[in-house]
C-alpha cells in the first residue's frame, strides 16, 4: 500500500500543539477591516481550538 500524503491545505491552516490540541485562526481578518470594531478584531486575533471529533480527522491528515 502506498504511503499516506500530508494534506497540504490542512497543513497550511491548522497546527497541532504540544499537548495534541488542534488550533486554527479565526476567519474575518483578511480584508475589509475598517468596518469592524476594535473589540471584534481583538477577539478575532485569538486562535481557536477545533472540536475533538474533527481534530482526530485533521491529525490523521497531518501525520502522514
Amino acid at each position: 500500500m502506498p504511503k499516506m500524503k500530508t494534506h497540504k491545505g490542512v497543513k497550511k491552516r491548522f497546527k497541532v500543539s504540544a499537548g495534541g490540541k488542534v488550533r486554527h485562526r479565526k476567519t474575518g481578518t483578511g480584508h475589509l477591516l475598517s468596518g469592524k470594531s476594535g473589540k471584534r478584531l481583538r477577539r478575532l486575533r485569538k486562535g481557536n481550538e477545533v472540536v475533538p471529533v474533527i481534530a482526530k480527522k485533521l491529525r490523521r491528515a497531518l501525520s502522514a
